[in-house]
């Protein structure tokens, strides 16, 4: 079967398509998928890149949607038919974080092969249903940065209608957080150093939008859109370089979901705002399979699919991160056969 993988010590010229072994029938617990989309990441770009160094050959990609083939003995979540989508942490099945989602040595396309593969079999707890009438391109988008979304707003930052919400960038999460918080009666900030993609996502609900280019101190600008309030939640994808304007931007008592290193991973942060705005900054790697299946339960019900602003071959995977690395994309970024 073909597989897309990656040669040590990464870097987007040592992306290949190749053949590899068929992974057979499921055993006990586990299923055969045939996988027909995914969805890319900055965690996959950081692996693919070398940057996150893998194991020479390693099958690339997190983000994995398709259809089961067959059921191993004792499977009673899924039957042969049913469409599905990958899980980042397969060994996180609820509630808190455990040990092991501290790391990525069970992840998808990092520490094990990922979903860059035409079959893959795997234990249940791997994959979750896909939400019903959704493409497999659509639902690839799940796993990593709408999940990651959802528990930044939901299942951390319990969101309630009429709240604000700051979302930076047009990213994956970026858009997944409007989009959820939208649907849920939040008004939403969103920033971004382009102005066309600050109109596309007015277009999108956003209530406010700030050019962080024209408008560095933007987290000032966040406190007079707010009447010197400040925002309920920040969806925090920047990292070091936007964290201290977060800390402007957040109301006292706020919530900052830290979960971007898009400039890094050392921040001079002031202690003393963080003190003084007494906020709830939290750092979160995506989420919980349980957190997966409330996820799931909710698209059915928001009427909101994600925004995919292309779709390459699985062949084309090269290319398709160096997309990703110009910064255009609005949304996700999507690979099939």
């Amino acid at each position: 079967m073909k597989a897309v993988t990656l040669k040590a010590p990464g870097g987007l010229e040592n992306i290949t398509l190749t053949d590899i072994a068929d992974p057979g029938r499921p055993g006990k617990g586990e299923i055969r998928v045939a996988i027909k989309a995914s969805s890319l990441n900055f965690h996959d770009l950081v692996v693919a890149s070398g940057q996150f160094p893998t194991q020479d050959g390693r099958v690339l990609l997190s983000d994995g949607a398709g259809i089961v083939e067959e059921v191993g003995e004792g499977v009673e979540a899924f039957k042969a038919g049913d469409r599905v989508v990958s899980t980042f942490f397969p060994i996180w099945p609820a509630g808190k974080p455990v040990p092991a989602a501290g790391n990525f040595a069970h992840t998808p396309g990092d520490g094990i092969d990922g979903m860059a593969s035409e079959y893959v079999v795997r234990p249940e707890s791997a994959f979750t249903h896909a939400p019903q009438g959704w493409s497999h391109a659509e639902s690839a988008t799940i796993t990593t940065s709408a999940l990651t979304a959802w528990r930044a707003l939901v299942t951390d930052g319990q969101l309630k209608a009429g709240e604000t919400v700051l979302v930076q960038g047009t990213g994956g999460v970026s858009v997944a957080a409007l989009q959820i918080a939208k649907a849920m009666g939040a008004r939403v900030i969103a920033t971004s150093s382009s102005d066309e993609k600050l109109a596309a996502v007015r277009a999108m609900g956003a209530d406010e939008t700030i050019n962080y280019k024209t408008t560095p101190q933007w987290g000032d600008k966040a406190l007079e859109l707010t009447q010197g309030f400040g925002v309920d939640h920040v969806v925090e994808v920047g990292g070091p370089a936007t964290l201290n304007e977060s800390l402007k931007a957040v109301k006292v008592g706020g919530h900052i979901a830290q979960i971007g290193i898009l400039s890094g991973d050392k921040a001079d942060i002031s202690v003393l705002s963080l003190l003084a705005k007494q906020v709830q900054l939290k750092g979160l790697i995506v989420a919980s399979r349980q957190d997966q299946v409330d996820f799931v339960k909710a698209l059915e019900t928001m009427g909101k699919k994600p925004v995919i602003d292309r779709t390459f071959k699985y062949a084309e995977l090269g290319d398709a991160f160096r997309y990703q690395q110009s910064g255009a994309h609005l949304g996700k970024i999507c690979v099939e056969w």
